[in-house]
C-alpha cells in the first residue's frame, strides 16, 4: 500500500467495530498502530434495532470513519472486525456475517459477539475469562487449545440475572414494594421518588405508565441503587450482593468448563457497572473469584473495547508488534474520550 496520511508502505488498513448495548465505536487504523478515523454512535445491537437497522447504522459510521481517514468512499480495506452485543447464537453470527460481507467495506471479515473485543482489550493471555456487566451481563472464556466457553445471554429465558438495566428496574421494584408494604422498608423509596421529582414512588410508577416519564429514565436508577447501598440500606445492599454473586458464578462456570479453575489464567472485568469499581460490588467480586480460582489474575478493563476489536484485526493481518499495540491503545483511549481522532504517529 502506498503511503497515506502517515501510513508507511506495506502497512494494511482495517476497520474495527465494537457495538454495545448503549454505544458503538468504529475505528479505521493501520497495522502500524495508527488511528486514522474514529466514529461513534448509539447501540448497534441487532437485538435492539434489528439486522437492517444494525447494517444501516454501521454503514453510516464506517463511512464517517473512512472519510475522516482521508480515504476515498469506495476504498476496500484489508479487513473488517465487527463485534456486537446481541450476536450470541451461531445463526446470529452467520446472518450478520453474510450481511456485512455484502457491504464492500473490506476484503475479509470477522463478525462475533462484543465479548471477544472486550477480552482482547483486557488481555493477550490465551487462557482467560471475561465478564461484562454494563447494560446487560455476559461472560466468555477461552483456552490456548482454542476451546471456548460462552453463554446464550438471552436474558431471563436463558438464566441470566443482572446488568445495569436489571439493577435499575430492581431499584424501582424495591422502592415501590417498600412504599406499599409488600416489601421491607428501604431508603430506595424516598430516593427514587426524589430522583424523579415526585412525592411518592406510586406517582413515579403512574408517570411511567402514562408516558409522563420516559421509560428510558428508569436506567438512571442503577447508580442510585449503588449510592443507597453505600449509605448502608439493607435492601439495596442485598441487590448489590446478588449481582456480585452472579458475576462470580458466571466467571467460575466458564473457567470450570475450560478446566481453568486451578490453573493460572486472567479474568477481565468489563462493562460500565464493573468498571465503576463500586466498593461493595468490586470487593465482593474480587473475593468471590479469588476464593474459587486462587491462581487467577484479575484485571479491570481500562481501555475502550473497540481497542480490542482493532487489535484483533491487527493480529489477523500482521505479526504482533508491542510498539504498534501500545500506540493504538493510547490513540483509541484519547479518541474515545474526545469523540474524535487523535493524531498519532509511530
Amino acid at each position: 500500500m502506498t503511503e497515506h496520511g502517515g501510513v508507511a508502505a506495506g502497512e494494511q488498513l482495517y476497520v474495527a467495530i465494537d457495538g454495545g448495548n448503549s454505544k458503538t465505536h468504529v475505528v479505521v487504523g493501520s497495522t502500524g498502530g495508527r488511528l486514522l478515523g474514529f466514529a461513534h454512535g448509539p447501540t448497534s445491537s441487532p437485538h435492539h434495532i434489528g439486522v437492517p437497522g444494525t447494517l444501516a447504522l454501521l454503514d453510516s459510521l464506517v463511512r464517517q470513519a473512512v472519510a475522516q481517514a482521508g480515504l476515498p468512499p469506495d476504498t476496500v480495506l484489508s479487513r473488517a472486525d465487527v463485534y456486537l452485543a446481541g450476536v450470541d447464537l451461531p445463526v446470529e453470527v452467520d446472518t450478520l456475517s453474510k450481511a456485512i460481507g455484502q457491504t464492500g467495506w473490506a476484503a475479509e471479515y470477522r463478525v462475533d459477539n462484543d465479548l471477544f473485543a472486550l477480552l482482547r482489550a483486557g488481555t493477550v493471555a490465551p487462557d482467560s475469562v471475561v465478564v461484562t456487566c454494563g447494560a446487560g451481563i455476559n461472560c466468555l472464556g477461552r483456552r490456548l487449545d482454542s476451546r471456548v466457553a460462552r453463554f446464550l445471554s438471552l436474558g431471563e429465558i436463558s438464566g441470566d440475572w443482572g446488568g445495569g438495566h436489571h439493577l435499575a428496574m430492581l431499584a424501582l421494584w424495591h422502592a415501590a414494594r417498600g412504599e406499599d408494604g409488600r416489601g421491607p422498608a428501604t431508603a430506595l423509596t424516598a430516593v427514587v421518588a426524589e430522583h424523579f421529582g415526585r412525592s411518592t414512588v406510586e406517582e413515579v410508577s403512574t408517570g411511567l405508565h402514562l408516558g409522563e416519564l420516559a421509560r428510558e429514565r428508569v436506567n438512571e436508577l442503577s447508580p442510585v441503587l449503588f449510592a443507597v447501598a453505600d449509605a448502608g440500606d439493607a435492601v439495596a445492599r442485598s441487590v448489590v450482593a446478588r449481582q456480585a454473586e452472579e458475576v462470580v458464578v458466571m466467571v467460575a462456570a466458564a473457567a470450570r468448563r475450560l478446566e481453568l479453575l486451578d490453573l493460572p489464567h486472567t479474568v477481565v472485568l468489563g462493562g460500565s457497572v464493573l468498571a465503576a469499581r463500586h466498593p461493595l460490588l468490586h470487593n465482593a467480586v474480587i473475593e468471590g473469584i479469588t476464593a474459587l480460582a486462587p491462581r487467577a489474575d484479575i484485571v479491570v478493563l481500562s481501555d475502550p473495547p473497540v481497542a480490542g476489536a482493532a487489535l484483533l484485526a491487527m493480529d489477523a493481518l500482521a505479526p504482533a508488534d508491542p510498539v504498534a499495540e501500545a500506540a493504538l491503545r493510547e490513540a483509541v483511549r484519547t479518541a474515545a474520550l474526545a469523540g474524535s481522532v487523535a493524531a498519532t504517529s509511530a
